[in-house]
């Protein structure tokens, strides 16, 4: 059976919807990540979004947060393809599953500030505003859809394993179709939490920079409609792994990465020599980087074209997947006989001592139109994940 990408909803620090964002993707814009003291004491680089957001209706006040906001945007934008699909297979047949790392958990920091100074919780705060599953409970419950409906947690890579789960309820015959991706939005939590993991980046962070120190966290919105109905790009292979190496420290050697990505070949029916495009998970920790070269060089050698969009968007932790998967479905969306790349933007030079890799430069391209597209996440506890779609 072929699982379909029907359509796809995308903000972030690039831009708030897709026509927004391509553009400056491709050219390698970095002027969405932004000094901010909003999370820290000290001023930190965020990919933040600054786009005006939808409210949240009253009779839905108890999910009110941010991470719900970027999650209706995203929905705006796939709106007409959401009604489509819940016409033709019913509300009963619809699923949504999403991925997250902290949900909307800055609600509960400003509603503790806000006790700290008042003595009491607002009034309008409710708990369920940051559950880790607000965010599906909430689509559904505003789409109305009485399918299933669950939220993924497992940190940098969980709306990547959202994709799994969507596509295996659909291949069980328990969903028609899927709402599926994932939000993060920023919070102290993670800021201060990577921090002290001596793990942000002093400035602009530097993915296989020889000089990089670290990531930008950012925040990001991506939702998709996965199903059975056919349309021009197919998701075609999944592969995952979890190699439990260390709390937060990958597998130098890259061993169960390797797994993930060929297993996502494996899935597909690909052989390296198949894939076009390769987004790199690439956070610029001095760590991942040299796993993930090493990995990559292993499985694929040094001729495939890679990057990591990350120097653009700053890392969108739970939602990094679905985002970057976004980013390789806009590549295949468009009639590009040049096959125009996503560069590697770190404004450094790269590390030598890393295992040699074709990191795309600005204005890089292809030569032919980009056809299959490969996408990388990794996450903390050795949570390992890899997607590949395709042009049909």
């Amino acid at each position: 059976m072929k699982h379909y990408l029907n359509d796809v909803g995308l903000l972030c620090a690039l831009g708030n919807n897709k026509a927004e964002i391509l553009p400056r993707l491709l050219a390698g814009d970095r002027s969405g990540l932004v000094s901010s003291h909003a999370f820290s004491a000290e001023s930190v680089i965020v990919g933040q979004i600054n786009a005006p957001l939808p409210d949240i209706p009253a009779r839905y006040a108890f999910y009110q947060c941010r991470n719900n906001q970027l999650l209706l945007a995203a929905l705006s934008q796939i709106r007409p393809t959401v009604e489509n699909i819940l016409t033709k297979f019913g509300k009963d047949r619809v699923g949504v599953v999403l991925g997250t790392s902290t949900s909307g958990v800055r609600n509960t920091e400003l509603a503790l500030a806000y006790q700290a100074k008042h003595g009491d919780l607002p009034a309008n705060f409710h708990y369920k505003q940051q559950q880790m599953g607000a965010g599906a409970d909430f689509l559904a419950a505003y789409l109305g859809i009485t399918g299933v409906t669950y939220t993924i947690s497992t940190a940098c890579s969980s709306s990547g394993k959202a994709f799994a789960s969507a596509r295996r309820l659909i291949n069980l015959g328990v969903c028609d179709a899927v709402i599926v991706g994932g939000a993060d939005s920023l919070c102290s939590l993670t800021i201060q939490g990577f921090a002290a993991l001596a793990s942000l980046s002093t400035g602009l962070c530097k993915p296989f920079g020889l000089h990089r120190d670290g990531i930008n966290i950012g925040e990001a919105a991506s939702l998709f409609v996965l199903s059975k109905e056919p349309s021009p790009i197919a998701l075609l292979g999944i592969g995952a792994s979890s190699d439990a190496y260390h709390f937060s420290a990958p597998n130098p050697e890259g061993t169960f990465v390797i797994t993930a990505m060929q297993t996502a070949l494996d899935d597909a029916g690909k052989t390296p020599a198949d894939i076009d495009y390769l987004n790199l998970h690439g956070t610029a920790t001095l760590l991942n980087d040299a796993m993930e070269s090493k990995a990559v060089h292993q499985l694929f050698g040094a001729k495939l074209a890679a990057s990591s969009s990350k120097g653009m968007t700053g890392h969108t932790l739970g939602a990094a997947a679905a985002l970057e998967l976004g980013f390789c479905w806009l590549l295949l969306d468009r009639d590009d006989k040049q096959g125009v790349l996503i560069p590697n933007c770190n404004d450094d030079v790269i590390d030598h001592n890393l295992p040699a890799l074709n990191l795309v430069a600005k204005g890089g391209y292809l030569g032919r139109k980009i056809k299959v597209c490969q996408s990388n996440s990794f996450a903390f506890g050795g949570n390992n994940l890899s997607l590949i779609l395709a042009k049909i």
